[in-house]
């Protein structure tokens, strides 16, 4: 693989634009290392449609805003929406496409993605942000589908980063041996349910937060498992209560959900799970984990209506780049950077 000409190398280094620094918008404008975040997103757009259009895939291209949130006030919720009026109209901003993709599998029976914006009320840290790039898509089948779409995905785009980019990313991440272990093999990333992931962690507080009722993996334990069995690797089967109620059940006594997450670099880098095929399913779930129905009337009635067996997932394109960086601080990848937003006004320009 040959990357195109470089860029500056002594330069590659991420100027903190999000730091609120008077003028950080302009180092932006003047930084090599922008240029090739900006380079590498058209590369991961135009992966992700050839990749989609190969399996079969169509796009689609929503709203940004919405009734009906993906990331309720549930029991094991570790986010909230953005509220916004819109023309006086009470709305919310887009955490998530997923429910319009599934929407729009029942126009789209192939399978239906999306790149857009998604926005969390989140305070930004080294891993998350606010509001971020996210990849999304929903395909006919179940979680061994979908796992297999998703490994093909991410090694797609990788090859084509390294085919298009690569003196300019071995610059900035110090070399290429992380994505190239990627493209080693084609064998499938180790898989292990919830339960054998922390037992590999000896359930330890510092990896596994149980909270009675459900458990999640805190991101040093994310980091530790990958530490323990690889750098790629799937977690299946979580606790159903940890995971939003849309996510179906793993098991009978439905305290398990077909979900998986994808942790290579920083961690969690794809979240992914098969649905509910029928509205009582949806009922059942929304019980279980405390949240009214009559917010999700819609989705229960599409589902009594067209019931259909899929499977989804999200990619927040940023973690996927800090990854191919080699990079420790997520803030950094935004050009256009919308953390402490209130504060990144340049003088010249009016606050509303």
């Amino acid at each position: 693989m040959a990357g195109r000409k470089s860029l500056d190398k002594i330069s590659l280094s991420a100027p903190r634009t999000w730091s609120n620094e008077k003028g950080a918008f302009l180092s932006a404008l003047r930084s090599p290392w922008y240029q090739l975040v900006t380079n590498l997103e058209d590369t991961v757009l135009a992966g992700t449609v050839d990749y989609a259009h190969s399996r079969g895939l169509r796009a689609m291209y929503p709203p940004m805003t919405t009734r009906t949130v993906t990331c309720p006030s549930g029991l094991g919720s570790d986010s909230a929406p953005v509220r916004v009026a819109v023309c006086g109209v009470d709305t919310y901003l887009v955490d998530s496409l997923q429910f319009s993709l599934e929407y729009g599998m029942r126009i789209l029976p192939g399978g239906s993605f999306t790149i857009m914006p998604s926005f969390r009320h989140e305070e930004p840290d080294g891993t998350h942000l606010g509001q971020f790039l996210h990849s999304e898509a929903e395909i006919p089948g179940g979680l061994d589908e979908l796992t297999d779409y998703v490994e093909g995905y991410v090694r797609h785009l990788t090859w084509m980063i390294l085919d298009r980019h690569a003196d300019d990313v071995a610059a900035a991440a110090c070399g290429l041996s992380h994505m190239e272990r990627m493209l080693e093999s084609s064998d499938p990333f180790l898989r292990l349910t919830f339960d054998d992931a922390a037992d590999l962690l000896h359930n330890d507080s510092r990896y596994v937060q149980d909270e009675g009722d459900w458990r999640i993996l805190t991101r040093e334990g994310e980091r530790r498992l990958m530490d323990t069995v690889g750098e790629f690797v799937w977690v299946t089967d979580h606790d159903h209560l940890s995971v939003p109620f849309y996510q179906a059940f793993a098991n009978s006594g439905q305290t398990k959900a077909a979900n998986a997450d994808l942790l290579f670099g920083m961690g969690e880098v794809v979240g992914s799970g098969e649905r509910h095929v029928s509205g009582d399913e949806v009922r059942k779930a929304l019980a279980l984990h405390d949240v009214p129905e009559r917010d999700y009337d819609w989705y229960i009635r599409m589902k009594d209506e067209f019931p259909m067996r899929t499977s989804g997932f999200g990619m927040g394109v940023e973690r996927f780049l800090m990854w191919v960086l080699h990079h420790d601080d997520i803030r950094d990848i935004p050009v256009i950077s919308r953390v402490a937003e209130d504060q990144q006004w340049p003088d010249s320009v009016h606050r509303p």
